[in-house]
């Protein structure tokens, strides 16, 4: 089983190499401040009204689609019985679409047979406009369980909800499928939730406030440390952030949104929206604020610690603090404040603290995108993105946060390999070397 998952992450490394030279990093969907950022490695995929007719969808590889109002449509994974598999779905509604209070979209892994093995509804509640909404669907294997437990081909249904029937715009879709990776053998994990947990908030960061320019998706969400961070974002867009969360550890965070310039006191409702995503791109909680003119802040509830004990809970948010990795903060500013304040960009602050000391993984072998090494830590402490960090040495090795589990960025050996085949084509191996011993990838590779 794991050399088989070993020649996907091979296959997905690949993959996104050869894709990346071909599209334009941080390419958009659509013009203006609203513009989303697709993962530029992602390939087009068309849902299924049939779910005998859904396409597969591979591990570790993000894909692009579209739903309209009311649609419901079918994907499908193949699961092992050993690994927990998780499924996700970004909505990106167009820059100019209306959104009610209930419009959404719920993903659900289901058996072949319709059985529900998880799901969960991502809507935009009291922050009624249109940004990205993400939410996923997960398969947890359990021992004594009888349902979602075989291995086999799984649906995954992505379902539209739309209020308005003047809504009739697509939106598009952002796919990803990722298996957790097994827990050391032997290994004595819990089977229920935590008990407790330390709840007080956070206490104001104090120290010098830097600026860092926040992403147009999760692809390019930029690398926060614990800090004072300075951005701003202008009306109906959405900024990304990452921050690496490990084991044991507990993160706390607060987006406080600039006075106006402007003589106007207008009060919008749901001015500024705060959400936190985990490694998955699961919906883990959110905060909003509203806008005077004066300066507002929200912060998250305390959450707890992240631990694998966590998915036992009842709760959606303790759940989803399940496993480390990059979690993801967003930060969106509602289209509403154009016609009071104007459409320049608002200064606000993202105040970030990740407390505790990093526990052990329970994984055997590498985590992938479900853990947290010292070369994420730099990264978070540069401010880059996976794309960058993945420019920054020709030998470097990134997982790439956003991509999902085993896709690497082999940069170096994905260069050798392109030249080695430039090479055979032009007229076979190097002079003085016999066949195939030109071809050989450096040292330490």
């Amino acid at each position: 089983m794991k050399r088989q998952r070993n020649r996907g992450r091979a296959a997905a490394a690949v993959l996104a190499v050869m894709c990346a030279a071909a599209v334009l990093p941080g390419q958009a969907h659509a013009a203006g401040p609203g513009a989303y950022a697709f993962d530029p490695v992602a390939k087009n995929v068309q849902g299924a009204t049939a779910n005998v007719e859904a396409s597969e969808l591979d591990e570790g590889v993000p894909y692009r689609s579209t739903i309209r109002p009311g649609e419901k449509l079918y994907y499908r994974v193949v699961l092992d019985d050993v690994s927990a598999a998780y499924v996700s779905a970004v909505a990106v509604p167009g820059d100019s679409d209306t959104v009610a209070y209930g419009d959404g979209i719920t993903v659900s892994l289901r058996e072949t047979d319709d059985t529900r093995c998880g799901s969960e509804r991502a809507n935009f509640g009291a922050g009624k406009y249109a940004r990205p909404i993400a939410a996923y669907a997960s398969r947890t294997v359990e021992e004594g369980s009888t349902t979602c437990q075989e291995s086999g081909p799984y649906d995954v249904l992505v379902e539209r909800e739309s209020k308005s029937a003047a809504d009739t715009g697509a939106w598009d879709l952002e796919l990803r499928f990722l298996r957790e990776p097994q827990a050391k053998s032997g290994a004595s994990l819990p089977t229920d939730g935590p008990d407790s947990w330390p709840s007080a908030s956070a206490k104001p960061l104090t120290g010098k406030q830097q600026k860092r320019s926040g992403g147009a998706g999760y692809s390019e969400a930029t690398s926060l440390a614990n800090g004072r961070w300075q951005d701003t974002v202008a009306p109906g867009q959405t900024r990304f952030y990452r921050v690496p969360v490990d084991w044991g550890q507990q993160i706390h965070a607060t987006a406080g949104l600039s006075n106006s310039t402007s003589a106007k006191k207008d009060f919008v409702g749901s001015a500024l929206t705060l959400s936190l995503d985990n490694p998955a791109q699961g919906h883990v909680s959110d905060a909003m604020l509203s806008y005077s003119g004066g300066p507002a802040s929200a912060s998250l509830r305390p959450l707890p610690p992240v631990a694998y004990r966590n998915r036992f809970d009842s709760s959606n948010q303790v759940s989803a603090m399940r496993f480390a990795g990059w979690y993801y903060l967003s930060v969106s500013l509602s289209p509403q404040l154009k016609e009071s304040y104007g459409d320049e960009p608002i200064p606000f602050e993202l105040a970030v603290q990740v407390k505790n000391k990093a526990e052990e993984s329970p994984y055997e072998g590498d985590a992938g995108v479900f853990g947290v090494t010292d070369q994420d830590r730099e990264v978070a402490r540069k401010g880059k993105n996976a794309r960058e960090a993945a420019r920054s040495g020709p030998m470097t090795v990134v997982a790439a946060a956003g991509i999902g589990t085993g896709s690497v960025l082999v940069l170096g050996l994905g260069v050798w390999t392109l030249l080695a085949r430039r090479r055979a084509t032009a007229g076979g191996p190097a002079a003085g070397h016999p066949a195939g011993e030109g071809h050989q990838p450096p040292q330490g590779w």
